[in-house]
């Protein structure tokens, strides 16, 4: 037996210093990969808190609650100056930096002072005739400071107070002064000499229309047409005859809106009449409404900024708005629109903001509250004297307010009210807004004049945002979903992969593009190709599987030229031929089924509104933009799915079909609807597409040929045009919080979903 020699494995040193160096080195690049990794995470979810505080720091100003504060009190400038009840104020207004107002007595005494301390600027007397004092005053628009003197012999005067603004020095001064813009000679109302208790003075582009009503409640009026010379330019006023209506009611107050038709009455018994006096041979008692059911008086009247509704106050201590409203008959009638509860006590003073649909309250006890019409909603309720309140005023940027109190003194208070048009139901709500037959879902947010009401509501936006996204994922879903399953599972490998990048590369493809084609080709062309659009719709499913049908049937020594997986590709001149079939039959299939214009027949047979750019345009083009994203993912996750499952489901006996159905979607589920979320947040996102490819009309209709305006859209066509700090430019912010919420709550309930299909399915 000869000796064997025993080998030994060579001995391996793993703690040379190469090897202790290399794992050190690697051991750092670990821990910098985990830091680098880490703080890249926490990175972005520090990005996505900064947009949230910082959308809500734009936000929550407009719900910071107004106040008010008072700032000065002091003796009614000028009451010392003529004795007796002829220094009572007539009225009272501030000019629009706040600095100076202009006190009326009833002697005709016009006297400016500094609204801060009470001090007298200056002093004019109108020139009334001897024994001759005002009896009553008006405005003719809020703001315009042109005013009329009703006086106690039948006569009226007309004036303006203005204010001239220099800066010697760089010192703002501010020089107030009385024009008389057509003439200082008085208008003759009554013949009779009577006192005119009331008067209303309205001043259009038109005419000049001054009605005045005496102690024998007898209207009179005065309408002087005004025709302007073409070549001078010169104004010409022409004298009209216009009948006035017969009373039969004691008169508390009344107005006359804008537009010289509409003259609102109320009277001692709590009735609101309305005469239309667009004819003036021939005055129409239009609407008679009782506004307090016989329980309480009507104290005062009020027109809202615009002219367009009526405040009507009474001693129960409430404000209700009318206005005029059209019917289907296209017949006018006066509408109560909404009512604003003040305090138990008679009103004694109404004021119009001059720049927004918010108004002012005084009563009896010396309460003050101010409200906004729009919004519904009282923003400030303070006790600000303890007797009466009188000749409450606003300043023109609603900044100030100023009244006389019971112990003869003007209380000067700041207002801080800078979104009053905001609320929940202006939000969200529907609201009845001037001009319109009945409350509704409105967004329109500026106008071409300063009486516009703004209006808010983001209803329609929200509605649009889902419906283009509705239509994107309806048309890219099942597509997606569809070629991804047939890719991950059915197709040849060589042709994965030269199908999957194409797709992905669509992607990229910049979606102001695709919008501006959209618009300006598919649109277009869609209008023309109706029948064509909605029969390739139809067709092309079913020539597909007809298509399949015939290729599955023909004989093994044809389909067998074509390698497995590739016969797909057959399918691209199929498909194309189908559709240029479809189009080139589509004026036949108008002319058969829809006389010729499918767009008339379905707005005039069915209804049914077209806009050239709807929802059917922004789904396809959206849709094109969102199958990218949904395929990638999904193939992904069906590609995933581990193959002893599927070869398990087959060596069972299962088709490669239901092997797909029952076994390969059910596992590959949580990635599949992470994919569908992340699709419906691109599309709810969606901007330029929405932006160029819809007529942007905020309307809320689930049609598929009408238009829409989303909540991005309308971010990037309004914000630049919006002032800094305004509502208009919070509200914007506000839907901006609102769309980083709707992702934020579905990307929550996506993942508590796909949590739970994936712990379902990963048994499996």
């Amino acid at each position: 037996m000869s000796d064997q020699t025993v080998i030994k494995a060579p001995e391996l040193d793993f703690n040379t210093p190469q090897l202790l160096r290399y794992r050190k080195v690697r051991a750092l690049k670990d821990k910098a990969a985990e830091i680098s990794i880490g703080m890249g995470g926490i990175s972005v979810i520090l990005a996505i808190c900064l947009i949230f505080f910082y959308l809500l720091y734009e936000v929550m100003p407009m719900f910071k609650p107004a106040h008010m504060s008072q700032v000065a009190q002091y003796s009614i400038p000028g009451s010392e100056l003529v004795s007796g009840a002829s220094s009572r104020t007539v009225y009272l207004a501030m000019e629009e930096q706040a600095e100076k107002a202009i006190r009326v007595t009833e002697s005709g005494q016009v006297i400016f002072f500094n609204v801060q301390d009470g001090s007298i600027v200056s002093e004019k007397t109108l020139s009334l005739p001897e024994g001759v004092s005002v009896s009553s005053f008006s405005e003719s628009a809020i703001g315009n400071h042109l005013v009329i003197a009703g006086l106690s012999d039948g006569t009226a005067v007309i004036f303006k107070h203005s204010y001239k603004m220099t800066f010697p020095d760089d010192v703002r001064v501010i020089t107030p002064m009385i024009e008389f813009p057509y003439g200082d000679e008085p208008i003759e109302l009554d013949n009779n000499g009577g006192a005119i208790s009331n008067v209303v003075l309205r001043d259009s582009e038109a005419a000049l229309f001054v009605i005045g009503l005496n102690d024998k409640n007898e209207l009179f009026s005065s309408y002087l047409s005004k025709e302007e010379d073409f070549l001078s330019g010169d104004v010409t006023l022409e004298a009209s005859d216009v009948i006035m209506p017969n009373l039969n009611d004691d008169v508390v107050d009344m107005r006359l809106g804008p537009d010289l038709r509409w003259l609102y009455i109320s009277t001692a018994h709590g009735k609101l009449d309305v005469y239309d006096l667009s004819d003036h041979e021939k005055p129409l008692l239009n609407s008679r409404v009782d506004l307090t059911d016989g329980q309480y008086q009507i104290t005062s009247l009020e027109l809202l900024l615009g002219g367009i509704s009526v405040l009507a106050s009474d001693s129960s201590g409430s404000v209700s708005q009318w206005f005029m409203v059209r019917d289907e008959n296209n017949e006018y009638s006066l509408q109560k629109i909404r009512s604003f509860n003040h305090s138990q006590s008679p009103i004694t003073s109404v004021a119009s903001e001059h720049r927004r649909k918010g108004f002012i309250v005084g009563d009896k006890d010396g309460h003050i509250s101010i409200f906004n019409a729009t919004a519904q909603r009282m923003l400030v309720d303070e006790k600000v004297a303890d007797g009466e309140i009188n000749h409450l005023i606003i300043a023109p940027r609603a900044n100030f307010l100023m009244f006389e109190n019971d112990a003869g003194q003007l209380v000067l208070w700041s207002v801080e009210n800078e979104h009053p048009e905001v609320s929940w139901a202006a939000l969200w709500d529907k609201v009845w807004y001037e001009g319109y037959e009945e409350a509704d879902y409105i967004w329109q947010s500026s106008a071409a004049n300063n009486d516009f009401e703004p209006k808010y509501s983001l209803m329609p936006l929200a509605f649009g945002t889902l419906k283009a996204a509705f239509y994107a994922m309806l048309i890219a879903a099942p597509l997606a979903i569809c070629g991804a399953l047939y890719t991950a599972y059915f197709m040849a490998p060589g042709l994965r992969r030269k199908v999957k990048p194409a797709i992905e590369l669509m992607e990229a493809l910049p979606t102001v593009i695709l919008g501006f084609l959209a618009g300006l080709f598919f649109a277009p062309f869609m209008e023309v190709h109706l029948p064509g659009i909605f029969s390739w719709l139809l067709i092309t499913p079913l020539s597909i599987v007809f298509f399949g049908f015939v290729w599955a049937n023909l004989p093994a020594s044809i389909r067998h030229k074509i390698p497995e997986g590739w016969d797909p590709l057959l399918l691209l001149p199929w498909i194309t031929v189908v559709s240029w079939f479809c189009f080139e039959m589509s004026p036949v299939i108008e002319q058969l089924f829809f006389d010729g214009d499918m767009r008339n027949w379905l707005t005039n047979d069915l209804g049914i509104d077209f806009d050239q750019r709807n929802a059917l345009v922004v789904g396809a083009a959206m849709g094109f933009a969102v199958i990218p994203t949904i395929f990638s993912i999904t193939e992904d996750a069906i590609f995933s799915v581990p193959k002893h499952l599927s070869y398990g489901s087959l060596a069972l006996g299962a088709t490669p079909w239901q092997t797909a159905i029952r076994v390969v979607l059910p596992t590959a589920s949580p990635g599949i609807f992470s994919a569908l979320m992340i699709g419906m947040g691109r599309a709810v996102g969606e901007t330029m597409i929405v932006l160029m490819a819809t007529g942007n009309t905020p309307i809320m209709d689930v049609n598929i040929f009408e238009g829409m305006r989303t909540l991005s859209a309308n971010i990037a066509v309004e914000m630049p045009e919006a002032e800094v700090g305004s509502s208009h430019y919070r509200i914007l912010f506000l839907a901006a919080f609102v769309l980083f919420l709707f992702t934020f709550v579905v990307n929550t309930a996506a993942e508590f979903v796909r949590q739970r299909l994936r712990t379902k399915y990963t048994v499996l």
